[in-house]
């Protein structure tokens, strides 16, 4: 595969088909034209503090928590008002902190690219800020340099580096009337172009809208909103029961009003935001001490459910290094002859990826009778070739002559087989570079040398983990079907690669392993297809032609050396080489996601049982048996301390999660339908044994409520027996806070009326046991209604 060319675009996109003015514009110019086209910058599209912080208050569990705020001051009771503002202060709080950390982050992550450019102005050449740059302006593009804008160069020739835009490996020979785009790298040569296009309007910035447009609602916001939904529609018929039953009954106005405060409190999963928050925030914590940076923190559970990930190629899957992989020398040379005459016509110390190869791969061969270099005369884009002078051991001269193959067989003896095997190579999607040595009169091809970009070394082993855990991985990219086929196969995805073309909106990630030859939207589409056809997709990438589809995949991730574009657009960030990240992040994300499950799960039980437990309560007594100050109390101590479940001991599960709300509140109200059986079976003792009284009973209910739910708690918490794991030291620290709590204030009469010791220690022996019985009856629910 000979080096590709630029070629000069067929339009010009600024309407610069005039040559620009001898000496570039003027400054008077510049300033004029900076204030009709802009800075050379992306727009900032980030939330603004006040809108982030105000967005934490406008959202389902809010609304109700500042419903019940009103209906408090309503009735008068401020201090109660108080605590459920403390407690949405408390929620919002959290998430805006996590939140702004991953920004902060994501800041310093922008704040490394400061970009300059050398520009031609009244005459002279100087170094401006790239934001400076305006469309006209004349540029100096030099060896390691980063392009600042989209420019057409008008003389010299450069070998630029389009990798990080377009996908494509291989750098391309660019000369006088051929086009670049900002964020090229300048692999060799120098050039001068003029600016064609700048901020917005690049190439890049086209990208960089389609990566403002990109937008999915995350598993983790239609969970919460579903459990707010499901709650409020269960326990809106509840309380329209309370209501009607107590008109039945002729309540008391004044007495009616409180118990659907209560009601509506007992409905709100209060903490169900935050635990999202933390648990997502401490699987980020775990994550970022194995090298992968969680910009947004939703990516963390997430990545939990992911099943499908595609990967980029180049950069991703590969090094983005060319390497050399195959050496045919022609019959009377060998390997190490081929190698070392082909690092002396390379240049030493360059950043030619070709010139780098050779000559690393050439260190590692031994050529006793090796040349002595005389003179190097380097790569000429124009002659498609570079050549050095060197004389043997016995002191005669050598012309080594090294480049694309028609130009160096040209000059060397005719091969028969040459040429096939060349054809044969460059078939395979390997880039093919020819050597010939001999008299300066009479050449001989010495050899062909294919180089590729390797896959890196844990690709294939990261592969096969991702099939192992039941995530389908596919290949990306915008490299040739050729070339992307053998890095396919060597990482060992080798299934169906998809025809060339538009990629249909109906493909399924099972129909083929490998997508190629595709543009930035075309991945951004293929992205949006999946996910429409029901997965939850990951995108790994590493270029700016990667960001959009960063940006739309439910968990985007980039490699520790993607663009800053990339970092930008992804959940996640590998601050670590290689590629063991992804895997580390999957299973974290499936722990993250069991902690999750469990918890929601756990408020979605009690929700219900409470508001339950009211309607039974009042049937059976005639009074509330809980009043909207216990109702708070219930919502501090149990919600809230039930977040420790955040860091309790779980087991990923070995294939990808989901959320099945409905059969989460299925198995709720299933499991809650014992708990209300334990509730009212102590709620009758107390009334027709005991005889308490009707404030007796409200405290006899809270420590029923109490204690069960933490029974509940531990007989839930995993899929198999309650004692297949210690729970958490976290975990334990909050169940024994609760139960003191609760026993403290019911036995010293604090808040409510007192119940004997003796009363409050046969409840928590009861609690004990119903953890048993409740832990026996959950595992074959929980297998039928597939929550795994």
């Amino acid at each position: 595969m000979t080096p590709t060319t630029a070629t000069a675009p067929t339009n010009d996109p600024a309407g610069l088909s005039m040559a620009p003015p001898a000496g570039g514009l003027s400054s008077a110019e510049a300033r004029v034209r900076i204030g009709a086209s802009g800075p050379n910058t992306m727009p900032d599209t980030s939330a603004h503090p006040w809108r982030m912080a105000l967005g934490k208050f406008w959202a389902p569990v809010p609304w109700m928590l500042e419903a019940a705020i009103v209906l408090q001051c309503a009735l008068g009771k401020f201090l109660e008002a108080g605590i459920i503002a403390g407690l949405l202060v408390f929620n919002a709080a959290l998430g805006l902190l996590q939140e702004s950390r991953a920004q902060a982050t994501l800041a310093a992550l922008k704040s490394r690219l400061a970009l300059s450019a050398s520009v031609q102005r009244d005459g002279e050449w100087s170094i401006v800020p790239a934001a400076d740059l305006v469309p006209g302006d004349v540029v100096k593009l030099s060896l390691g340099g980063v392009v600042a804008a989209d420019m057409r160069l008008i003389s010299g020739n450069v070998l630029l580096d389009h990798s990080m835009l377009t996908g494509e490996s291989v750098p391309i020979e660019a000369s006088a009337g051929a086009q670049t785009f900002a964020g090229a790298l300048v692999r060799r040569g120098e050039a001068v172009a003029v600016v064609t296009a700048t901020g917005a309007r690049t190439r890049f910035g086209r990208t960089a809208e389609l990566v403002r447009t990109a937008h999915v609602v995350s598993s983790e916001q239609k969970a919460v909103l579903l459990v707010v939904r499901n709650l409020a529609v269960f326990n809106g018929v509840v309380i329209a029961a309370l209501i009607a039953y107590a008109l039945f009954v002729q309540m008391p106005l004044a007495d009616i009003v409180p118990l659907v405060l209560t009601a509506v409190l007992a409905s709100i999963p209060v903490a169900l935001p935050a635990t999202f928050t933390l648990s997502a925030a401490l699987g980020a914590r775990a994550l970022a001490a194995r090298g992968v940076l969680s910009t947004r923190l939703t990516a963390v559970d997430e990545a939990g459910t992911m099943d499908v990930l595609c990967a980029d190629k180049t950069g991703t899957l590969t090094c983005n290094a060319l390497s050399v992989t195959t050496v045919l020398p022609m019959p009377g040379f060998g390997k190490p002859q081929v190698l070392t005459l082909a690092a002396l016509a390379s240049a030493e110390g360059s950043q030619d990826p070709v010139d780098t190869a050779i000559r690393t791969a050439a260190a590692g061969s031994v050529d006793a009778n090796a040349p002595k270099l005389v003179k190097f005369t380097a790569f000429d884009p124009a002659k498609k070739m570079s050549e050095a002078s060197a004389t043997d051991s016995r002191g005669n001269l050598q012309r080594i002559v090294k480049g694309a193959f028609a130009v160096v067989a040209g000059l060397a003896e005719p091969s028969p087989t040459a040429a096939d095997h060349a054809q044969a190579l460059e078939g395979h999607g390997f880039r093919v570079m020819a050597v010939a040595a001999g008299d300066p009169g009479a050449l001989k091809l010495v050899g062909l040398i294919a180089l590729s970009d390797p896959p890196r070394a844990d690709s294939a082993a990261l592969v096969t983990e991702l099939h192992g855990l039941g995530v389908r991985a596919v290949m990306v990219t915008g490299d040739a079907p050729a070339t992307a086929a053998i890095v396919a196969h060597a990482v060992g995805l080798d299934g169906a690669i998809c025809p060339p073309g538009p990629i249909p909106d109906s493909v399924k990630p099972e129909a083929f392993s490998v997508f190629a030859g595709v543009l930035p939207e075309d991945k951004y589409k293929l992205v949006k297809a999946f996910q429409q056809s029901g997965h939850i997709v990951g995108m790994c990438g590493d270029g700016a032609n990667d960001a959009p589809a960063l940006r739309q995949a439910q968990i985007g991730i980039a490699v520790s050396t993607a663009t800053d574009v990339a970092k930008s657009a992804a959940g996640m960030v590998l601050t670590e080489p290689g590629l063991a990240g992804i895997v580390a992040a999957v299973k974290e994300g499936r722990v993250t996601f069991q902690r999750i499950l469990t918890y929601t799960l756990n408020s979605i039980l009690k929700k219900i049982v409470t508001a339950l437990l009211l309607l039974f309560g009042l049937v059976m007594t005639g009074h509330a048996v809980l009043n909207p100050l216990l109702m708070v109390i219930l919502m501090i101590a149990g919600d809230f301390l039930a977040m420790s479940l955040t860091t309790d001991n779980v087991d990923p599960s070995p294939s990808p999660n989901a959320w099945r709300i409905g059969n989460l509140t299925l198995a709720g109200g299933v499991l809650g339908v014992a708990l209300l059986a334990f509730c009212t079976g102590g709620l009758a003792i107390g009334k027709f044994e005991l005889d308490l009284g009707t404030d007796a009973l409200r405290t006899l209910t809270f420590v029923i409520l109490v204690f069960g739910s933490q029974a509940t708690l531990y007989a839930i918490r995993q899929r198999r027996r309650m004692w297949g794991a210690r729970p958490s030291l976290w975990l334990v620290l909050s169940s024994v806070t609760d139960v003191l709590i609760a026993s403290i204030l019911a036995i010293g009469g604090i808040a409510m009326t007192p119940l004997p010791a003796v009363t409050v220690a046969v409840v928590l022996a009861a609690a004990v046991a119903f953890a048993v019985v409740l832990d026996a009856a959950k595992i074959p629910i929980f297998a039928h209604l597939q929550i795994t």
